[in-house]
């Protein structure tokens, strides 16, 4: 979120007279003290290429106003809802966060899902402002979940009836608020030491929280006309693109061909002692591996014309090479099961489908991913049920 949707606000109050200011509030349990130590501020660097030149850029970041906690202010955090100038909800929670969870409660303090603590805080506002249709909210969840704005909505409208909200409140979600559809496209590897050793010897100053990004940027938002007035985000030069239509396609394309790759490199390069996306795409053997899985097992399966798919599978790999790109392979395993599932899962079913026998690569990329959570247990992220699951299978107790 501070490689994207941060600059993006920093962007649009550079250039417009937009004037925002956005509150952290992390979706797991974790630290917001460094962040408010540095007043929100943080350094993001840009390194790659445009139209075959150099780019390097370096800001300092100061749209946001804190962070939040809500597992130590949770009060806090409702106060936020109260404000009248809240306009806009972004989130991305990765594929893992965006997931109904009946077991929430209203009363909870927090609740453990995000959809959950997103209902509390919308029935916190609904009441703030007794139902003013005027204090909606437009939603963008950033998750790469296929409709994201269409089932977080469905999520919030399921958690109010679990937790027989009044009928008022269901018309108000549905009639007040505006959930979109989006499509992020960005990498952002986080954190660099050698990029935090350059500031810090270059501006004399120490940054624990700076983000590093690749150049290239593109975001989709399905959304009404008065969505694109509110967010000038092209008048400030950023590639956006408002659609009316479905994002389906692209989504689909860019999920199953950007992170389809790098959740299918991960398991198989991390095990051959690779760190990197770039040492993985440069190695004589993951690198062609991920490519021919891509080009016949991947692209056959995708709705949009094939000349286009090959160019941004081209670009993808740019990107991949990028010199100045340190994306850890270890970074992108976070809960890697479930994105196995969401940006890969779908190729290997459709290539089933259309060929009555197995995409062989994609199936070893999932028995690498088997593995790994063994082989490199102590190294992997992921939900304790996941986890969980995946010892018990190892250990002969339960079935994969």
């Amino acid at each position: 979120m501070r490689g994207f949707i941060n600059w993006h606000i920093q962007k649009l109050n550079d250039c417009t007279d937009f004037k925002g200011r956005a509150v952290v509030v992390p979706p797991r349990k974790g630290s917001v003290a460094a962040l408010n130590e540095q007043d929100g501020l943080y350094t993001l660097c840009i390194q790659g290429y445009h139209d075959q030149q150099e780019m390097n850029e370096r800001m300092i970041i100061q749209s946001i106003s804190r962070g939040i906690s809500t597992y130590t202010d949770y009060e806090e955090f409702l106060h936020v809802a109260e404000n009248p100038d809240l306009r806009f909800v972004f989130s991305n929670t990765t594929e893992a966060g965006l997931v109904l969870r009946k077991e929430d409660r209203l009363e909870d303090r927090p609740q453990a899902s995000f959809p959950g603590k997103l209902t509390a805080f919308l029935y916190h506002r609904f009441k703030a402002f007794a139902g003013d249709e005027q204090k909606g909210l437009i939603i963008l969840p950033c998750e790469l979940v296929e409709q994201n704005g269409d089932r977080l909505k469905e999520y919030v409208i399921s958690m109010a009836a679990e937790w027989e909200l009044p009928p008022a409140f269901f018309t108000w979600i549905k009639e007040a608020n505006t959930f979109c559809n989006t499509l992020v496209d960005r990498i952002v590897p986080g954190f660099s030491k050698k990029a935090a050793d350059i500031v810090r010897k270059e501006e004399g100053y120490i940054d624990e929280l700076l983000v590093t990004a690749e150049y290239y940027h593109l975001f989709f938002i399905e959304a009404p006309a008065f969505v694109k007035k509110e967010l000038p985000f092209q008048e400030a030069g950023l590639n956006v693109l408002f659609l009316v239509e479905d994002i389906a396609p692209y989504r689909m394309s860019k999920v199953r061909i950007l992170n389809g790759a790098h959740t299918a490199m991960v398991p198989i390069a991390y095990s051959c002692g690779l760190e990197t996306v770039k040492e993985a795409v440069d190695d004589e053997h993951v690198g062609p591996f991920v490519r021919r899985m891509l080009e016949e097992e991947v692209l056959p399966g995708l709705e949009l014309p094939e000349d286009e798919l090959l160019l941004y599978t081209q670009s993808v790999w740019d990107r991949f090479c990028n010199p100045f790109v340190k994306h850890q392979l270890l970074d992108i395993a976070l809960n890697g099961v479930s994105k196995f599932r969401t940006r890969n899962l779908p190729s290997l079913l459709d290539y089933v489908e259309r060929k009555k026998q197995l995409p062989m690569k994609l199936v070893f990329s999932l028995s690498s991913l088997i593995y790994f959570y063994r082989a490199h247990a102590g190294r992997v992220k992921d939900d304790e049920t996941v986890l969980t699951l995946m010892k018990e299978a190892w250990d002969g107790r339960k079935p994969f």
